[in-house]
Protein backbone atom coordinates (compact mmCIF):
# COMPACT_ATOMS: atom_id res chain seq x y z
CA UNK A 1 0.00 0.00 0.00
CA UNK A 2 0.83 3.46 -1.04
CA UNK A 3 -0.25 6.82 1.52
CA UNK A 4 -0.66 10.28 -0.17
CA UNK A 5 -1.75 12.84 2.24
CA UNK A 6 -3.88 15.02 -0.35
CA UNK A 7 -4.74 17.43 2.77
CA UNK A 8 -2.74 17.84 5.86
CA UNK A 9 -4.40 20.95 7.20
CA UNK A 10 -8.13 21.52 8.51
CA UNK A 11 -11.17 24.48 7.51
CA UNK A 12 -8.89 27.32 7.97
CA UNK A 13 -7.42 28.03 4.85
CA UNK A 14 -3.46 27.75 4.76
CA UNK A 15 -1.35 28.45 1.12
CA UNK A 16 0.35 24.74 2.06
CA UNK A 17 -2.02 22.70 3.51
CA UNK A 18 -5.16 21.86 2.11
CA UNK A 19 -8.68 20.56 3.70
CA UNK A 20 -8.14 16.67 5.22
CA UNK A 21 -8.04 14.04 2.56
CA UNK A 22 -6.11 11.06 2.40
CA UNK A 23 -5.46 8.91 -1.26
CA UNK A 24 -4.57 5.07 -0.11
CA UNK A 25 -3.10 2.75 -3.41
CA UNK A 26 -4.29 -0.60 -2.53
CA UNK A 27 -2.73 -3.22 -5.29
CA UNK A 28 -2.78 -0.26 -7.83
CA UNK A 29 -6.44 0.98 -6.88
CA UNK A 30 -7.03 4.71 -5.55
CA UNK A 31 -9.32 4.84 -2.70
CA UNK A 32 -10.06 8.10 -0.66
CA UNK A 33 -10.87 9.22 2.94
CA UNK A 34 -12.43 12.11 3.06
CA UNK A 35 -12.70 15.28 0.56
CA UNK A 36 -12.86 18.26 1.87
CA UNK A 37 -12.11 21.88 -0.18
CA UNK A 38 -9.91 21.89 -2.56
CA UNK A 39 -9.25 17.71 -2.37
CA UNK A 40 -10.02 17.64 -6.52
CA UNK A 41 -7.36 20.06 -7.10
CA UNK A 42 -4.74 18.29 -5.20
CA UNK A 43 -5.91 15.01 -6.69
CA UNK A 44 -4.55 16.30 -9.96
CA UNK A 45 -1.13 17.43 -8.26
CA UNK A 46 -0.38 14.19 -6.37
CA UNK A 47 -0.47 12.40 -9.65
CA UNK A 48 -4.54 10.58 -9.33
CA UNK A 49 -6.73 10.55 -11.67
CA UNK A 50 -10.10 10.88 -9.95
CA UNK A 51 -12.04 8.66 -12.65
CA UNK A 52 -10.40 5.97 -11.66
CA UNK A 53 -11.46 6.09 -7.60
CA UNK A 54 -13.38 3.62 -6.74
CA UNK A 55 -14.50 4.38 -3.06
CA UNK A 56 -14.56 7.10 -0.74
CA UNK A 57 -14.46 7.27 2.93
CA UNK A 58 -16.26 9.78 4.52
CA UNK A 59 -15.49 9.76 8.66
CA UNK A 60 -17.73 12.69 9.56
CA UNK A 61 -20.15 15.31 7.77
CA UNK A 62 -17.69 18.65 8.81
CA UNK A 63 -17.44 20.69 5.78
CA UNK A 64 -13.53 20.58 5.93
CA UNK A 65 -14.09 16.53 5.56
CA UNK A 66 -16.46 16.84 2.54
CA UNK A 67 -17.32 19.81 0.83
CA UNK A 68 -15.34 18.51 -2.18
CA UNK A 69 -17.86 15.85 -2.99
CA UNK A 70 -20.01 18.12 -4.11
CA UNK A 71 -17.24 18.90 -6.74
CA UNK A 72 -16.26 14.94 -7.60
CA UNK A 73 -19.86 14.31 -8.30
CA UNK A 74 -20.59 17.55 -10.72
CA UNK A 75 -17.03 16.78 -11.80
CA UNK A 76 -17.79 12.72 -12.78
CA UNK A 77 -21.42 14.26 -13.95
CA UNK A 78 -19.47 16.01 -16.90
CA UNK A 79 -20.89 13.88 -19.99
CA UNK A 80 -16.99 13.20 -21.41
CA UNK A 81 -16.25 12.13 -17.84
CA UNK A 82 -19.37 9.83 -17.45
CA UNK A 83 -18.84 7.57 -20.37
CA UNK A 84 -15.13 6.66 -18.50
CA UNK A 85 -15.94 6.99 -14.80
CA UNK A 86 -15.94 3.22 -13.40
CA UNK A 87 -18.51 2.76 -10.78
CA UNK A 88 -17.78 4.15 -7.10
CA UNK A 89 -19.17 3.72 -4.01
CA UNK A 90 -19.55 6.53 -0.69
CA UNK A 91 -19.10 4.67 2.28
CA UNK A 92 -19.66 7.26 5.74
CA UNK A 93 -21.58 7.17 8.76
CA UNK A 94 -25.38 6.78 9.65
CA UNK A 95 -26.92 10.09 8.05
CA UNK A 96 -24.84 9.65 4.77
CA UNK A 97 -27.68 9.03 2.62
CA UNK A 98 -29.56 11.58 3.82
CA UNK A 99 -26.63 14.28 3.39
CA UNK A 100 -26.01 13.08 -0.08
CA UNK A 101 -30.03 13.63 -0.62
CA UNK A 102 -29.96 16.89 0.48
CA UNK A 103 -27.28 17.37 -1.55
CA UNK A 104 -28.24 16.62 -4.59
CA UNK A 105 -31.66 18.73 -3.88
CA UNK A 106 -29.73 21.54 -3.35
CA UNK A 107 -27.69 21.67 -6.30
CA UNK A 108 -31.19 19.88 -8.32
CA UNK A 109 -29.98 17.59 -11.18
CA UNK A 110 -25.91 18.57 -11.78
CA UNK A 111 -25.25 16.25 -8.66
CA UNK A 112 -27.27 13.12 -9.87
CA UNK A 113 -25.80 10.12 -11.32
CA UNK A 114 -26.85 6.69 -12.14
CA UNK A 115 -26.99 4.31 -9.64
CA UNK A 116 -24.91 2.13 -11.75
CA UNK A 117 -22.15 4.46 -11.33
CA UNK A 118 -22.69 5.85 -8.22
CA UNK A 119 -24.09 3.97 -4.72
CA UNK A 120 -24.10 4.86 -1.20
CA UNK A 121 -23.39 2.65 2.23
CA UNK A 122 -24.29 3.66 5.38
CA UNK A 123 -22.48 1.81 8.64
CA UNK A 124 -24.30 2.09 11.58
CA UNK A 125 -20.99 1.95 13.50
CA UNK A 126 -22.10 1.74 17.25
CA UNK A 127 -19.15 -0.43 18.32
CA UNK A 128 -17.37 -2.54 15.62
CA UNK A 129 -18.06 -2.96 11.55
CA UNK A 130 -15.63 -5.59 9.20
CA UNK A 131 -16.51 -5.30 5.49
CA UNK A 132 -14.04 -7.09 3.05
CA UNK A 133 -13.55 -5.75 -0.21
CA UNK A 134 -11.76 -7.11 -3.12
CA UNK A 135 -8.08 -6.39 -2.22
CA UNK A 136 -8.77 -4.92 1.43
CA UNK A 137 -10.47 -5.22 4.66
CA UNK A 138 -11.81 -2.50 6.64
CA UNK A 139 -12.76 -2.06 10.22
CA UNK A 140 -14.51 0.71 11.49
CA UNK A 141 -15.28 1.99 15.04
CA UNK A 142 -16.79 5.20 16.69
CA UNK A 143 -14.96 8.12 17.79
CA UNK A 144 -15.03 10.95 20.01
CA UNK A 145 -15.73 13.82 17.78
CA UNK A 146 -19.97 14.38 16.35
CA UNK A 147 -22.29 11.61 17.36
CA UNK A 148 -21.65 9.46 13.85
CA UNK A 149 -18.07 10.26 13.32
CA UNK A 150 -16.05 6.94 12.84
CA UNK A 151 -12.37 5.78 11.94
CA UNK A 152 -11.32 3.40 9.86
CA UNK A 153 -8.76 0.41 10.05
CA UNK A 154 -7.49 -1.02 6.10
CA UNK A 155 -5.96 -4.17 6.01
CA UNK A 156 -4.97 -5.30 2.88
CA UNK A 157 -4.21 -9.05 1.39
CA UNK A 158 -0.65 -9.13 2.46
CA UNK A 159 -1.21 -8.33 6.11
CA UNK A 160 -0.22 -4.50 6.09
CA UNK A 161 -2.15 -2.41 7.89
CA UNK A 162 -3.20 1.61 8.28
CA UNK A 163 -5.83 3.28 10.55
CA UNK A 164 -6.94 6.92 9.86
CA UNK A 165 -8.10 8.61 13.05
CA UNK A 166 -10.62 11.17 11.49
CA UNK A 167 -11.42 14.01 13.95
CA UNK A 168 -11.35 12.48 17.52
CA UNK A 169 -10.64 13.40 21.22
CA UNK A 170 -9.12 10.66 23.11
CA UNK A 171 -11.27 7.35 23.35
CA UNK A 172 -10.56 3.88 23.87
CA UNK A 173 -11.99 3.00 20.16
CA UNK A 174 -9.42 5.00 18.36
CA UNK A 175 -6.18 2.88 20.99
CA UNK A 176 -8.24 -0.20 20.32
CA UNK A 177 -9.19 0.01 16.68
CA UNK A 178 -5.21 0.75 16.06
CA UNK A 179 -3.41 -1.79 18.48
CA UNK A 180 -0.39 -3.71 16.20
CA UNK A 181 -1.31 -1.73 12.86
CA UNK A 182 1.55 -0.59 10.82
CA UNK A 183 1.09 2.93 10.13
CA UNK A 184 -0.83 5.28 12.18
CA UNK A 185 -2.66 8.27 10.86
CA UNK A 186 -3.57 10.56 13.91
CA UNK A 187 -5.28 14.25 14.11
CA UNK A 188 -3.38 16.82 16.19
CA UNK A 189 -5.41 19.94 16.20
CA UNK A 190 -4.37 22.25 18.80
CA UNK A 191 -0.75 22.24 21.18
CA UNK A 192 -0.80 20.69 24.63
CA UNK A 193 -2.42 23.16 26.92
CA UNK A 194 -5.67 23.73 24.38
CA UNK A 195 -7.08 20.67 24.80
CA UNK A 196 -10.37 20.16 24.19
CA UNK A 197 -12.51 16.78 24.52
CA UNK A 198 -13.29 16.45 20.33
CA UNK A 199 -9.77 16.73 19.23
CA UNK A 200 -6.18 15.79 19.74
CA UNK A 201 -3.16 17.37 21.14
CA UNK A 202 0.70 16.57 20.18
CA UNK A 203 1.03 14.62 23.65
CA UNK A 204 -2.24 12.68 23.47
CA UNK A 205 -2.23 11.53 19.92
CA UNK A 206 1.16 9.86 21.26
CA UNK A 207 -0.39 8.63 24.25
CA UNK A 208 -2.64 6.52 21.95
CA UNK A 209 -0.02 5.54 20.02
CA UNK A 210 2.06 4.06 22.78
CA UNK A 211 -0.43 2.58 24.14
CA UNK A 212 -2.00 0.84 20.52
CA UNK A 213 1.60 -0.52 20.35
CA UNK A 214 2.16 1.33 17.12
CA UNK A 215 6.01 1.68 16.05
CA UNK A 216 5.39 4.41 13.32
CA UNK A 217 3.23 7.58 13.85
CA UNK A 218 1.82 10.18 11.06
CA UNK A 219 0.21 13.24 12.68
CA UNK A 220 -2.05 15.45 10.34
CA UNK A 221 -4.75 17.89 10.64
CA UNK A 222 -2.62 20.98 12.30
CA UNK A 223 -4.44 24.36 13.14
CA UNK A 224 -2.70 27.59 13.21
CA UNK A 225 -2.43 27.28 16.80
CA UNK A 226 -0.45 24.10 16.67
CA UNK A 227 1.59 24.81 13.92
CA UNK A 228 2.99 27.47 15.59
CA UNK A 229 4.42 24.96 18.13
CA UNK A 230 6.97 22.44 18.60
CA UNK A 231 4.62 19.55 17.50
CA UNK A 232 7.07 16.84 17.46
CA UNK A 233 8.95 18.14 21.03
CA UNK A 234 5.31 17.73 22.45
CA UNK A 235 4.36 14.27 20.65
CA UNK A 236 7.76 13.09 21.84
CA UNK A 237 6.71 13.59 25.85
CA UNK A 238 4.77 10.39 25.48
CA UNK A 239 5.77 8.51 21.73
CA UNK A 240 9.26 7.64 21.11
CA UNK A 241 8.47 5.64 17.94
CA UNK A 242 8.94 6.68 14.14
CA UNK A 243 7.19 10.39 13.91
CA UNK A 244 6.27 11.98 10.74
CA UNK A 245 4.62 15.03 10.91
CA UNK A 246 2.55 15.02 7.85
CA UNK A 247 2.38 17.83 4.81
CA UNK A 248 0.35 17.80 1.65
CA UNK A 249 1.12 15.33 -1.05
CA UNK A 250 3.80 13.47 1.08
CA UNK A 251 3.87 9.53 -0.06
CA UNK A 252 4.23 6.82 2.20
CA UNK A 253 4.75 3.40 1.54
CA UNK A 254 3.30 0.92 4.25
Amino acid sequence: MELIIIGSGTGIPLNNRASPSLALIVAGDPILFDIGPGTMRQLTRGGIDYEKIGRIFITHFHPDHTADLIHFLFATKNSSTLKNKRPFIITGPSGLLDFIKRLQDLYDEWLTLPPDIMSIEELDVKDVIEKDYHNYKITARPTKHTHNSIAYRVEDRSGKSIVFSGDTGVCEEIVDLSRGVDLLVLECSFPDGQEFDWHLTPSQAGRIATLAGVNRLILTHFYPECLATDIAAQCRKTYSGELTLGSDLVHIHI
